[in-house]
């Protein structure tokens, strides 16, 4: 191991054009790693706080100098002179340092940023793959998987304006084809989507996760028709090649104070059990492979029963429900509102937190998605490692926009390290 020899942040831009903060650590022996921060325009209410320098003079006051000066000054300091290869207690120290339940008072985007960063430097320190990394300093070396891609097509809500209330419609690899062979699937998908969106009139601009937002849609059913129409266009069979994978992000129409769901584009206000009916119409006319997010995450009374009703077709993977928190997914796992989980680093705050929710996963023998950001990705490609290492079924990314391909590139790189190793 290597001791921490500096730790220096910096504001960067992320895809939203807002400010994000990058880390890099530099070991005695040479080393470094470097890690950027993600965050959501669409997010959980308990997910680790993204601290801003709320100053309306720079970036709107989305600013995060403030971050920046807490790595620098606080956060870099107290992990100078420190084994990088002890990733829980670096972790650890940081959250102690924090001290509160969010990560409030020195933000979740500074602890992360650098626990990203270490373990990235301890990994090149040892010459090792990141995911190969992860692995040995968390005891996962039985779990490797290239996970399939699962590819954002459509999207709505707060990822585009005036389109679908639904957030996103994606396309999922099925089978057992490679991990270059599958990207090269869903991207003739995409292709032949456009075409079919152009045929109708219908604008082929994309939204924040570099996906479609077709505006003009009367029904939140009708992206669902244009992808299997697309999947068959492309020379593929719904349902044994490719199947669909659904995440309504439910609580940005869900209204708390009248408990009800307003589906805007149709026109409906629909109570908790009206809105599981209106998915259950869809469930033998699609190949869905997963639903995301479906009800609020303050309607957990409802969850149970959706997953119920779903009997066990496909997973239901919680997102806004359980935010990457480990005590938020055993209490959805004991009322059996979900059996997958759906994984963002930022979410949690530090990579040890992050990985402990996949070990959860894991245990329960569930599904473990680990996802791209809406509004506020980076050209990060740790998601894709962590996936890796924990053996994650799928990643999400959209499928354009080099913050989201750098993501599939990734894994088609570590697909191509294990065929020589």
């Amino acid at each position: 191991m290597s001791k921490i020899k500096s730790v220096k942040a910096r504001e960067i831009l992320a895809s939203g054009g807002a400010p994000s903060v990058e880390v890099t650590v530099t070991l005695e022996s040479g080393s470094e790693g470097e890690a950027s921060v993600s965050y959501g325009a669409s997010s959980g209410s308990r997910e680790a706080a993204v601290i801003l320098d709320k100053n309306p003079k720079r970036y709107n006051g989305r600013g995060m100098m403030m971050v920046t000066d807490f790595v620098n000054k606080l956060i870099g300091p107290s992990m100078v002179g420190k084994e990088a290869g002890e990733q829980r207690l670096r972790d650890e120290e940081m959250i102690k340092m924090d001290g509160t339940e969010g990560k409030t008072k020195l933000g979740g985007n500074a602890i992360l940023g650098v626990s990203m960063a270490i373990a990235r430097a301890q990994a090149a320190e040892e010459k090792l793959p990141l995911y190969k990394y992860l692995q040995k300093c968390f005891g996962l070396e039985d779990n490797t998987r290239l996970p399939k891609p699962m590819i954002v097509m459509i999207e709505g809500g707060k990822h585009a304006d005036k389109t679908t209330d639904l957030q996103e419609f994606c396309v999922a690899a099925m089978g057992d084809k490679s991990a270059a062979e599958n990207v090269r699937m869903l991207m003739e998908i995409y292709e032949a989507l456009k075409k079919i969106l152009k045929s109708e009139g219908l604008s082929t601009n994309v939204g924040n996760e570099g996906a479609f937002a077709p505006n003009g849609l009367t029904s939140n059913e009708k992206p669902m028709e244009y992808l299997v129409e697309a999947i068959r266009l492309a020379g593929y069979v719904p349902g044994v090649d490719v199947g669909i994978s659904l995440d309504a992000a439910a609580s940005e129409f869900y209204d708390l104070g009248s408990k009800t769901y307003d589906l805007r584009i149709e026109h409906k206000k629909l109570s908790s059990n009206e809105l599981i009916e209106y998915y259950m119409n869809w469930i033998e006319k699609y190949p869905f492979v997963s639903w995301e997010d479906m009800l609020s995450e303050f309607d957990w009374e409802n969850w149970p029963v959706l997953l119920k009703r779903m009997g066990g077709r496909f997973p239901l993977i919680a997102d806004d429900l359980t935010v990457t928190n480990t005590k938020i997914w055993q209490e959805a796992i004991d009322k059996k509102a979900a059996n997958a989980i759906l994984v963002k680093l930022n979410q949690a705050g530090s990579v040890s937190e992050t990985i402990d929710c996949c070990l959860l996963a894991i245990k329960n023998k569930m599904w473990t998605v680990p996802s791209h950001r809406g509004g506020g990705e980076t050209n990060d490609t740790f998601m894709v490692d962590l996936a890796v290492a924990v053996g994650s079924e799928y990643i999400k990314a959209g499928p354009t926009r080099g913050e989201r391909v750098c993501k599939y590139n990734r894994l088609m790189r570590i697909e191509e390290g294990m065929s020589i190793e």
